[in-house]
């Protein structure tokens, strides 16, 4: 089997390097050898230390080493929408299979990928883009197949989850949180992606795509990021019992007509120190999948890195080689539920909000007459001095209130009314609350 290999990065090096020393047992497994036949690179003249492969492989010309004739896989590990796109579609079309770890380009085009490769009669396969090494697509594609899948909830950013992590350990600001994660090699240089929660989005929008049979893309995921999330809210959160993570949601479910729709977001939420996914720290991914048959599922581990994505990668390698070989190929793409998604003003959600108020009488009774206006349940209330200080009568006070679950549309709107009391000094914080308490 013929490879060509996009990019020779962090994750394509030990793509060669696995290749390299794994091959004897890669050809046992396939039933015939993997050879690279090119691999395209931006730039030539890089040192690529002791690589294992032979110098005059090295193109600049993707495009043209996809075309090729002695190529049968295309592994694309270099990321980005284009240029990547164009030579992928080129490659599915033209009959060849294709490998890719490329989540944006997924989530921002699957479709079009998809369409090239039932055209071309190949194989598109994409267990690197979401979770690295963990093995989690391909269960959602295939061997969850024949159950229902009514919600996924995951850990897939191990950028922001280390960040968390160090706060609730340490006290920790997100500053200095985030510059730890960079000084140890877990953020980029431009951590944006990361923090402002695209990379998770574009990963959320691929898990629903393949738990729900549905097109799912990044423009149809609800995203924030960690960026506002400060130590007073992971303080707050172990008060009650809970940690912060950035979650990516989402859920099969009725909207208020009774059409069943899926809902699709990224965001900070307060679990319960119960939840299987509390416990996941450092720069691990898990994730949670709840099935109407097989019951709750977690996969866990390494999200991220460069062995751990070669890994995957060549899991993928070698299903499509032996596809090939047999001459037949992997189910097509599953989208025939082609459910709506619901927007984020719909979706059931729980609220933790932290208020800075008068300490006069009325008060809580003031602050509980918005959330009945409207219709938003209070589940819980916690009301001491500001700041946490000692006990007595002061000029403001913090109030802590969690509710129950309403429409994220009802609980904004609660927030904002909130803002224009006189008796409220500040909304210190406004954050989701998942996996009950």
């Amino acid at each position: 089997m013929r490879l060509a290999l996009l990019g020779c990065g962090t994750v394509g090096s030990e793509v060669v390097r696995l290749l390299h020393e794994q091959a004897a047992d890669l050809t046992a497994r396939i039933g015939a050898p993997l050879e690279i036949t090119g691999i395209a690179v931006r730039r030539l003249g890089r040192d690529r230390g002791d690589l294992p492969v032979d110098p005059g492989l090295f193109t600049t010309d993707a495009l043209g080493l996809v075309k090729r004739d002695d190529v049968d896989v295309v592994v694309e590990v270099v990321g980005g929408i284009e240029p990547a796109r164009g030579w992928l579609v080129e490659a599915l079309r033209a009959g060849k299979s294709v490998v890719t770890a490329n989540k944006a380009l997924l989530a921002e085009d699957g479709p079009a990928l998809h369409d090239a490769a039932a055209e071309g009669g190949g194989d598109l396969y994409y267990e690197a883009s979401v979770a690295g090494a963990i093995p989690l697509l391909r269960p959602l594609r295939e061997s969850l197949h024949g159950d229902r899948i009514n919600r996924v909830t995951g850990i897939v950013n191990g950028t922001t989850n280390f960040i968390l992590s160090a706060m609730d350990a340490t006290g920790a600001g997100f500053a200095e949180a985030l510059e730890e994660a960079t000084e140890l090699g877990y953020a980029e240089a431009d951590p944006t992606a990361d923090v402002e929660g695209f990379d998770a989005a574009a990963k959320a929008a691929i898990l629903a795509s393949l738990a729900f049979h549905t097109r799912v893309g990044a423009a149809d995921v609800h995203r924030e990021g960690i960026t506002e999330v400060t130590a007073a809210d992971v303080a707050s959160a172990k008060a009650m019992g809970c940690t912060i993570k950035l979650l990516c949601i989402a859920a099969r479910g009725a909207d208020a007509g009774g059409r069943e729709t899926v809902s699709v977001r990224v965001h900070p939420a307060m679990i319960p120190l119960s939840h299987p996914l509390a416990s996941v720290g450092d720069a691990f991914n898990a994730v949670f999948v709840e099935a109407e048959a097989a019951g709750p599922l977690m996969f866990y581990g390494r999200g991220a890195g460069g062995a751990p994505t070669a890994s995957a990668v060549l899991g993928d390698v070698v299903a499509v080689s032996r596809n090939r070989l047999a001459g037949v190929r992997s189910a097509s793409e599953s989208a025939y539920a082609d459910l709506p998604v619901r927007p984020m003003g719909e979706a059931l959600t729980r609220y933790h909000v932290s208020l800075d108020v008068a300490d006069r009488p009325g008060v809580l009774a003031a602050v509980a007459g918005v959330f009945a206006r409207h219709d938003v349940s209070i589940a819980t209330v916690r009301q001491g001095p500001a700041g946490g200080g000692a006990a007595g009568r002061g000029e403001d006070a913090d109030l802590v209130i969690v509710t129950h679950v309403a429409p994220d549309a009802a609980l904004a709107a609660t927030v904002r009314e909130l803002r224009g009391l006189d008796i409220v000094r500040s909304v210190a914080s406004v954050l989701r609350v998942e996996g009950g308490l």
